[in-house]
């Protein structure tokens, strides 16, 4: 059955940015000189790397090279309009899929094969359009080089020690900030929660044998159950600590964010004010930076 969508004509990546990601991005524009650097120094040579990575160890994806997820990734893009970027399907045992997202001469999205088997339609459109998120907020501008900052201060002894951790903690804190917002965009261009969060629910357990089995109601409760957990003070504690290294949040925090964004008028105003409705005619059924 075709599906009824929004494209988002002119839309901004921060009308959809979560706060805690816009109040960080706009902390690191501050830093005189650090957009040049990255665009016309770092982010050209990182690129180059890549496409030769890419090029020589997947395969690029097009009308003529698996066709059906070429056109999921033009209509996501059609949706967020955003320029497509490649399409490289890659050979991993490890569900997982990334980008380098900087809008430059070469912009790429990587998916793993061992994701993809696990997905249906609709979700390897939203796993797409979360690296569509990465590319269009230009995430990697500020990845880049504080990544950079924190190699160096690591080689320095002593304070240089403490303030590569103190660093790496606040840097942690602002990628685990965009990846929710990068969840926001997989929902805009499924513009179904179910979807998303039935990514991560795969993601969290899935399998190929497991993922037609699982319950994404279930996983729904389990996120509340999680969101219980602060009610204590050492439940609290005790998440924070969990999560306090990690470059993701857990997946059912970000299951409970895109349940709550998905109801939310900020949400429905992106599409009913800024959006034209098109008919979507990919044939899909509803059922990582990384992902």
């Amino acid at each position: 059955m075709s599906l009824l969508k929004t494209s988002l004509i002119g839309l901004k990546a921060d009308s959809f940015r979560h706060p805690l990601d816009l109040e960080a991005t706009n902390t690191l524009k501050q830093i005189p000189g650090l957009d040049m650097m990255v665009r016309n120094w770092l982010g050209p040579m990182a690129e180059q790397v890549f496409y030769v990575e890419n090029i020589a160890s997947s395969v690029l994806v097009g009308e003529k090279q698996l066709p059906h997820l070429h056109k999921l990734l033009l209509e996501a893009c059609q949706i967020l309009d955003i320029d497509p970027p490649q399409l490289y399907v890659r050979q991993h045992p490890a569900p997982n899929a990334y980008t380098f997202a900087m809008r430059g001469k070469r912009p790429f999205v990587v998916i793993h094969t061992s994701l993809i088997e696990i997905l249906t339609p609709e979700e390897i459109q939203a796993v797409i359009a979360h690296e569509l998120g990465h590319l269009k907020c230009d995430h990697s501008l500020y990845l880049t080089p504080v990544n950079l900052l924190i190699l160096a201060a690591a080689i320095v002894p002593n304070v240089g020690a403490v303030l590569a951790q103190a660093i790496q903690s606040q840097l942690l804190e602002w990628v685990r900030c965009a990846e929710f917002t990068c969840d926001r965009a997989a929902l805009l261009a499924t513009q179904n929660p179910k979807v998303v969060m039935s990514v991560l629910m795969k993601l969290a357990g899935g399998s190929p044998t497991l993922a037609p089995q699982l319950n994404l109601d279930a996983f729904i409760d389990q996120a509340r159950a999680y969101d219980d957990i602060s009610k204590t003070e050492l439940g609290e504690m005790v998440k924070s600590a969990r999560t306090a290294q990690l470059t993701h949040p857990v997946p059912v925090l970000r299951a409970r964010e895109i349940d709550r964004w998905s109801g939310s008028q900020e949400y429905q105003k992106l599409l009913h004010n800024q959006g034209i409705n098109h008919e979507n005619t990919t044939g899909s059924k509803g059922g990582w930076r990384n992902w």
